[in-house]
């Protein structure tokens, strides 16, 4: 099971030969994809910005076929903790990406990202592309 993040699904949308390569091995290998809501705020506003319905086609096609996974009481509650502790670390991540990781640790998932920072977090698991 694996959670696209948003700098993957960017790089998806964008065309970047090696993330649709590691993709299409997902589709091939993983039980289900998913994305945390956070991440379809964070491309929506993104496509928003475009300006062009032909950016929110593309986007609306990519999560047609991802499993979503919100942001409940208890995923909030570990993305708490979890910005909690990186603050105390000193290392300081967006808001959206503690979100994600919470959600993806509740829900057991690994995070696909090209960002360095997931690999911060105590007890998710990280593919980094």
């Amino acid at each position: 099971m694996a959670c696209l993040d948003t700098s993957f699904l960017i790089d998806l949308l964008r065309g970047e030969e090696k993330v649709e390569g590691l993709y299409k091995d997902l589709i091939d290998t993983e039980i289900r994809l998913c994305i945390a809501a956070p991440s379809i705020m964070e491309i929506w506003s993104g496509a928003c910005s475009a300006n062009t319905p032909k950016e929110k086609e593309k986007v609306l096609a990519l999560i047609r076929g991802l499993e979503i996974l919100d942001l409940s009481l208890d995923s909030a509650k570990e993305a708490g903790e979890i910005e909690a502790s990186l603050r105390k670390k000193g290392k300081i991540i967006d808001t959206e990406d503690c979100m994600i990781a919470g959600i993806a640790k509740l829900y057991g998932e690994k995070v696909v990202t090209g960002d360095i920072h997931f690999s911060y977090i105590d007890g998710l698991k990280v593919l980094k592309y």
